[in-house]
């Protein structure tokens, strides 16, 4: 018989959670022990254990007995409707619950995986409450191998530093070198934007982040609570100009339409960092989730400004039924 799925996620994977995972990916997606290492980011003898342990605890039957088993089936199939690479889908926390928090604890472990890696990476990072969900969930680790740089600027409009930058706030736990955008996240103009772009460290800053080998963003909507406007980022006027220009969404600062094409004008023309490129071949990988956030995600999903995604099981069901 299978046990009643529970209605709430765990603030972050349990043991049972990774062997619910390792037996799916052994019995059902048929991978090997070493495969499923791979695919974790655990030893061998770790992969062992789990696949083990998924069949002891009846985990295992004609079908996966764990609410995991749902959102593998829903990472799979938005692989396959959005060619994706890398996608991890948790349950969601319900009615009236941020479904940021339920998603942090699985975004942490994917960025944790890259981080564990020994060959030296350049990891670029957005801004936003996203990113910072994850930054509180992460365990402190040692990579000194890796180079962090964040794809934005970090300066609010009252000239403060950016509450949601994360690029230090994760290189203080992981120590890892870290390199800002000491820019505007938005300048005034856009020969003020040119400006600080002209600044021979800005231009060092910017070389890295357009080099990065992989990606993590938050993913913002367009619509009257989008973070850009609650932020300060956007006036009205300029908000409605580019809704009716067809904007839906925002990655790093930059806004696209719902067919992943960025827009060619507003805050688009003074955004301080550099774009993600949608179709590059290197990760590029959403943290993001909830009801007023489809619409923008599907657009970056179509374009593949993103190829990964960290969401929830109400958003992943959302994304794979036709808009």
């Amino acid at each position: 018989m299978s046990r009643a799925p529970s209605l709430k996620a765990d603030p972050e994977p349990t043991v049972e959670d990774e062997a619910a995972r390792a037996g799916w990916l052994y019995y059902v997606g048929g991978m090997t022990q070493d495969q499923i290492a791979t695919e974790m980011g655990v030893s061998r003898q770790r992969a062992q254990r789990l696949v083990s342990r998924a069949m002891a605890d009846g985990l295992i039957q004609v079908r996966l007995n764990h609410r995991i088993g749902a959102c593998i089936d829903l990472e799979t199939a938005l692989r396959d409707r959005y060619g994706l690479g890398r996608v991890r889908v948790v349950p969601g926390l319900g009615a009236g619950a941020d479904p940021g928090l339920g998603i942090a604890s699985a975004a942490a472990a994917e960025l944790e995986r890259f981080l564990r890696m020994a060959d030296p990476l350049v990891i670029g990072l957005g801004t936003g409450r996203a990113l910072r969900g994850l930054v509180d969930a992460m365990a402190p680790l040692e990579a000194p191998q890796h180079r962090l740089v964040s794809l934005i600027g970090n300066i609010a409009p009252d000239g403060s530093a950016s509450f949601f930058d994360v690029v230090m706030r994760i290189s203080d736990k992981v120590r890892a070198p870290h390199y800002p955008m000491l820019v505007p996240v938005i300048s005034h103009t856009a020969a003020e934007r040119a400006a600080f772009h002209a600044l021979p460290p800005v231009q060092r800053v910017l070389e890295l982040a357009r080099a990065a080998d992989v990606v993590f963003v938050g993913v913002g909507q367009m619509s009257a609570d989008a973070p850009l406007r609650k932020d300060g980022f956007a006036s009205e006027a300029e908000m409605a100009q580019m809704q009716t220009a067809g904007a839906v969404g925002e990655v790093a600062g930059w806004v696209f339409d719902s067919e992943g094409r960025y827009l060619d004008l507003g805050i688009n023309t003074r955004t301080g960092g550099v774009r993600v490129e949608p179709g590059l071949a290197r990760p590029a990988i959403g943290i993001a989730a909830g009801a007023s956030k489809v619409q923008a995600i599907r657009g970056a999903l179509k374009s593949r400004i993103l190829n990964g995604l960290v969401t929830d099981a109400p958003t992943a069901e959302a994304l794979l039924t036709r808009p």
